[in-house]
């Protein structure tokens, strides 16, 4: 376990995104040592398990609302909410087919009535500061795949107004819970969530 200061008074949520459909996979091994390591921080922790929800991908919708909140009634509520109460927000990625998984890209596409509403309707104000990070795990060496998956949740991040501060790029993780064995990056996993923590605060 990596040593961080904690800040046990301090008062912070930081919600995990886990993208990945496999379960004690590298993705999933690598968030949980992240929340680990705000935890070590003194945030308090949430997550989100995408592959154990049920939910549509977008409908493009013709009667869209335009305060930002979708019509589709699913899992997606409790992304939705459990988002808006984070303070941080770590979302984590394998790399499938040179971008981000299915699961995740579905989530991202369901904020389009959200975009719509704030830059086409312009409904939505900027709500409280939130911070952001990306982990993404890969089998190949292929840098463009981390270029593409980075994009798309930057995309998510800036129309959710939630600032981009840190990211985990592992490569080379071919076998189910491989990461495991790797103590380098486990150790970057578990900063990474405690940096996190520190950004909200400018510690």
């Amino acid at each position: 376990m990596l040593l961080v200061t904690s800040f046990k008074g301090i008062q912070m949520l930081i919600l995990g995104i886990n993208g990945s459909p496999r379960k004690l996979g590298n993705t999933d091994i690598l968030l949980e040592h992240a929340l680990l390591g705000a935890k070590s921080a003194g945030a308090e922790t949430n997550r989100i398990n995408l592959g154990e929800l049920k939910y549509a991908p977008c409908l493009s919708c013709d009667k869209q609302r335009k305060d930002g909140v979708c019509i589709v009634k699913d899992d997606m509520d409790k992304v939705y909410a459990d988002i808006d109460k984070a303070d941080g927000i770590i979302v984590a990625s394998p790399v499938y087919f040179g971008s981000v998984s299915a699961q995740l890209k579905m989530m991202i596409d369901r904020f389009q009535c959200y975009w719509s509403a704030k830059y086409i309707h312009k409904t939505i104000n900027p709500g409280k500061a939130k911070y952001g990070a990306f982990i993404c795990a890969e089998a190949s060496n292929n840098e463009s795949f981390f270029e593409n998956s980075r994009s798309v949740v930057k995309n998510l991040f800036v129309t959710l107004d939630i600032k981009y501060k840190e990211e985990l790029l592992c490569r080379g993780l071919e076998n189910k819970g491989e990461v495991s064995n790797n103590k380098e990056y486990l150790l970057q996993a578990e900063k990474l969530g405690a940096e996190l923590v520190k950004e909200k605060y400018r510690l």
